[in-house]
């Protein structure tokens, strides 16, 4: 996930809790998709999130039209851990553009969750939360047939993409991004903020793109490996589809092994509403 601060997924980090009971929008409910992923969403929201979903997949279909293979590109947005979202939606627009250079920009085409399309346009005074991002999400990786057949690849960012954006060079690559910290500080209002309510501090920034950076520590990008090991695991039950033609997985630039593509990760964000 700078011009993307009125972004959804910046009010999705801004307010961790649902739409107050005042609110005059309506309750949660719970919303099962394709794959039998549940997200306790809010009913006002779902024709908003069905406008984006048609929104995208219509951009897969002029990738497609043009002949390009599509990819989804799954990275930690949220400042959370020592991260912040704005270096983070940097990276998602860096990686997306090595990506497609790396295969070739007429070859193919990478849907970040990272930009400004990724708004929900949600009504005035509503806030998305987890829940709302992951149904919409879920529903466009999954596809019409829940067998994910608008995607070509994933690639799941690794640390190697982040270091890649600091310039990482294998030499007291940690100090790179204290340097980072010292000259952005200066002028960044929004990390400085996110200083000032302790959300970040130059030693959690340091070790979080240091040490950290990568899906291994987003729940959506948790949720986003289930949903890709269990397309792939329908594939290959499915006689049009078989295990020639499983969705390729990479992390960090590499393909993920057979075995390890097939093991579930800890769930990040489904699961219905609470009953109180």
């Amino acid at each position: 996930m700078s011009g993307r601060l009125k972004t959804a997924l910046k009010l999705l980090v801004a307010s961790a809790a649902l739409v107050a009971s005042t609110s005059p929008f309506a309750a949660n409910s719970t919303e099962c998709t394709n794959l039998k992923l549940c997200y306790c969403v809010n009913d006002d929201f779902k024709p908003v999130i069905e406008e984006k979903i048609k929104f995208y997949r219509q951009q897969i279909a002029d990738a497609r039209a043009k002949g390009k293979a599509v990819a989804y590109m799954s990275l930690p947005l949220s400042t959370l851990g020592g991260g912040f979202f704005d270096v983070n939606t940097e990276v998602a627009k860096k990686t997306k553009d090595r990506i497609e250079a790396r295969f070739g920009v007429d070859s193919v085409w990478v849907l970040s969750p990272g930009t400004k399309e990724s708004d929900l346009s949600l009504p005035s005074g509503a806030r998305g939360t987890n829940d709302d991002y992951m149904l919409m999400w879920t529903r466009i990786l999954e596809g019409v047939k829940g067998l994910g057949e608008d995607f070509d690849f994933v690639y799941f960012v690794g640390p190697s993409d982040f270091g890649a954006f600091f310039g990482f060079d294998g030499v007291a690559d940690m100090k790179k991004v204290d340097a980072y910290f010292d000259e952005r500080i200066k002028t960044d209002k929004n990390l400085q903020r996110e200083v000032e309510r302790g959300r970040v501090t130059k030693q959690t920034f340091r070790n979080y793109y240091g040490l950290k950076g990568s899906i291994t520590v987003s729940n959506g990008a948790h949720e986003e490996w289930n949903i890709f090991r269990t397309l792939n695991e329908r594939r290959r039950a499915d006689k049009a589809y078989g295990i020639g033609n499983q969705i390729p997985m990479l992390f960090d630039g590499k393909a993920v092994p057979p075995a390890t593509a097939e093991i579930p990760n800890t769930p990040g964000i489904s699961g219905a509403c609470k009953v109180n």
